[in-house]
């Protein structure tokens, strides 16, 4: 499995920006990949910054070319 890492420079070379960690987490949670639980996040099961729709077809694509899906 990629690091969250591999996969913003894989988004940054290709659509020219590197996406918030947190849109990289909401987007594995919808696709139904394992996330683990920030340390930083209250009990609350809502996001506070969730991935804006524009970008979550672009970071289920590098999930795609790191064969995560």
């Amino acid at each position: 499995m990629a690091t969250y890492n591999q996969i913003r420079n894989w988004v940054k070379n290709k659509y020219g920006y590197a996406p918030a960690t947190c849109y990289i987490a909401h987007v594995k949670e919808m696709s139904g990949l394992p996330t683990r639980k920030a340390w930083n996040r209250q009990n609350s099961a809502k996001r506070v910054k969730p991935c804006p729709p524009n970008k979550v077809e672009q970071i289920q694509e590098a999930f795609k070319y790191f064969r995560m899906m």
